[in-house]
């Protein structure tokens, strides 16, 4: 899709509601430099050679966009939050932020943005609110950065771009992450990552392996992970958010109760054993979503009427996707007006802590 705004957009107008893009993206000149540094050496992962690699090398006027917009956290972001009649955006790095890094280069420069990112709220701060990034990798110094970005920072939402190395959050091992984020009751946005070498090819060759349709499979698989290894049993206060329209997991809610407790009857599987809830019931007590990058009002509609409309909440996907017109369909859904302004404001003042 074009992420261009057209020459002369006609701005959203004043709405009784703020818009507050929840899934906004970023990037640090120290980060930037460690892509480029990653992508010189050979036997570089193939996700992240097709997808930062193209983006960095690219002359093509998307790339060109996308990789100036991202480096900035002033004027020209500004410029196009006032052309989209955007009030706020939540902030995080790209993906696939620190995760493609080593573990202790990835632990340096996640704390690293996470200063940079505060010092551009702290210019900004009826503009930008940002999410803290962490080092999966190292889950005891992922902790305490959560720990530092909430006290030290005034973040109140974490940021992890799916896998790291191709592991999943649903690993024990990583587990120490989500106490720290119940424990000061701060989201994890789930965001999409490049998908990892042991399921890309099918993918790539084709051309699905990015936002068109592979960061949705990895993401929700990832997501379902979590769920079933039984995470939100061990922690029921645990809150999460996955954007793109919940990578379509609530369209598939009926099918995963049904087929999740057949496994589970069966004894098909070692790794599915019984968790306290349907799938369905954590997609609605644990989650929240955002419909980036899918400015579909029946898709919108729909997951308010299986989730509740207190779980659904919007964002652009900037810079990946920038178009006003999208802006203007949505402030024209056919909804109630308490209910667009909790699509739009209110449920993001909840989730992300934003006075």
């Amino acid at each position: 899709m074009h992420t261009l705004a057209p020459a002369n957009p006609q701005v959203p107008g004043k709405a009784a509601y703020q818009r507050i893009a929840t899934e906004e993206a970023f990037i640090t000149p120290e980060v930037l430099a460690e892509y480029k540094r990653i992508l010189s050496k050979e036997n570089v992962d193939p996700g992240f050679k097709g997808l930062l690699g193209f983006y960095m090398s690219s002359p093509s006027a998307r790339a060109q966009h996308i990789m100036r917009c991202l480096s900035d956290l002033d004027q020209l972001r500004i410029q196009h939050m006032d052309e989209c009649g955007i009030d706020k955006q939540v902030i995080a790095l790209t993906a696939p932020g620190v995760q493609i890094m080593d573990k202790d280069t990835a632990v340096a420069l996640a704390a690293l943005s996470n200063d940079q990112l505060a010092e551009g709220v702290r210019r900004h701060p009826t503009r930008f609110v940002g999410m803290i990034c962490v080092a999966p990798h190292d889950p005891v110094a992922a902790a305490k950065e959560i720990e530092r970005g909430v006290n030290k920072l005034g973040m109140n939402s974490v940021i992890i771009n799916s896998h790291t190395h191709g592991e999943y959050l649903s690993d024990p091992k990583f587990w120490d992450i989500f106490a720290a984020a119940e424990a000061h009751d701060v989201p994890i946005y789930l965001h999409p990552n490049a998908l990892p070498a042991n399921m890309i090819q099918p993918f790539q060759e084709c051309g699905l392996d990015g936002a068109v349709y592979g960061f949705g499979v990895e993401t929700g698989l990832h997501a379902l992970r979590i769920i079933t290894a039984g995470v939100f049993d061990r922690f029921p206060k645990l809150k999460m958010i996955i954007g793109h329209m919940g990578e379509a997991l609530p369209f598939w809610m009926y099918r995963l109760d049904y087929m999740h407790r057949a496994t589970v009857m069966s004894n098909r599987y070692e790794s599915v054993k019984p968790i306290k809830k349907k799938p369905s019931d954590y997609l609605r007590e644990n989650f929240y979503i955002t419909n980036s990058g899918v400015a579909w009002e029946p898709a919108i509609k729909f997951s308010q009427d299986v989730l509740g409309v207190d779980r659904v909440l919007y964002a652009m996907d900037y810079p990946y996707q920038y178009l006003v017109d999208e802006v203007h369909a949505l402030d024209n859904m056919k909804m109630s007006a308490e209910d667009k302004k909790k699509f739009f404001q209110t449920n993001a003042e909840t989730v992300f802590k934003i006075a």
